[in-house]
């Protein structure tokens, strides 16, 4: 059962001569423990007139992390809307429960703050699972559904796609209804990584799946030389509910991306075909 706690957050916004106000940021303050978690926009050079703004955006997140620690949340906050003006500005505190902190203040940020779309810079494609397997599966042209913006310290590639994945197979790494971030290109072993699936053999409802791949190989002679051979594949839950699947010759799959980690619940609109 999740406990829930109490918080205050500000809006903070930048307006420079000429321009309407922009939200930039979401502070939230967790009262019990006197701290503040924080989520600034990247896209800075969006709405900065000069060189002299960007560089003033590019520190601020530095800066306000710096200040928070050293002078915790309550003076922290009582500071901010004594001191800023003019280009920077706070909004009134409000207050929110929340269950967690970390999840809080990017729900918050979702839900205020609008940042340009940068592709593969700070934001990555969403794909429904069937349009993710038509594009690095089949490689046919696709248009994401749409942009997510990924968190601040995750390396971006062009290969990288945005899905969610439905169902208790994978739990808890994989909770049910996540959005996840893969990776459409799977170089190497494949051995025991997290795999989007898809089975041409079943049913449309079941075609897609997320499991672990596991190889287990069986030692060869050929002449001279020794070599390894595929004895079987499996593909498996973490949910030891759930049965594993074994590979046939005559399984008709294909490996779409690989798992690279899970955004939340709320990272994106609700797919219409979601694997299970």
């Amino acid at each position: 059962m999740l406990s829930t706690a109490a918080g205050e957050y500000v809006i903070l916004e930048a307006q420079f001569p000429g321009h309407t106000p922009e939200a930039i940021g979401i502070l939230l303050r967790d009262p019990e423990a006197d701290d503040v978690h924080l989520r600034l926009r990247r896209d800075f050079e969006s709405i900065a007139d000069d060189d002299l703004d960007l560089e003033l955006l590019n520190e601020l997140g530095d800066d306000l992390r710096r200040k928070s620690s050293e002078m915790r949340g309550a003076a922290f906050f009582a500071w901010m809307e004594a001191n800023l003006s003019n280009v920077l500005r706070i909004s009134e505190r409000e207050r929110v429960m929340v269950d967690s902190f970390d999840t809080a203040v990017d729900r918050l940020y979702r839900k205020h703050v609008s940042p340009k779309i940068l592709p593969f810079r700070t934001h990555l494609p969403w794909y429904t699972v069937r349009a993710a397997a038509g594009k690095f599966g089949a490689g046919m042209e696709v248009e994401p559904e749409g942009w997510v913006e990924a968190p601040p310290d995750m390396p971006l590639t062009e290969k990288m796609f945005v899905a969610h994945v439905v169902g208790r197979s994978m739990e808890p790494r994989i909770p049910d209804g996540s959005a996840c971030v893969f990776s459409g290109d799977v170089t190497g072993s494949r051995n025991l990584k997290l795999v989007l699936v898809v089975n041409y053999a079943a049913d449309a409802d079941n075609q897609f799946t997320v499991k672990r791949y596991r190889s287990i190989k069986a030692r060869s002679e050929s002449g001279d030389e020794e070599t390894w051979r595929h004895e079987k594949i499996i593909l498996e839950p973490l949910n030891s509910e759930y049965e594993s699947w074994e590979l046939t010759p005559h399984s008709r799959i294909n490996i779409i991306g690989e798992f690279v980690r899970v955004l939340g619940p709320d990272d994106s609109a609700e797919p219409t075909e979601p694997p299970r």
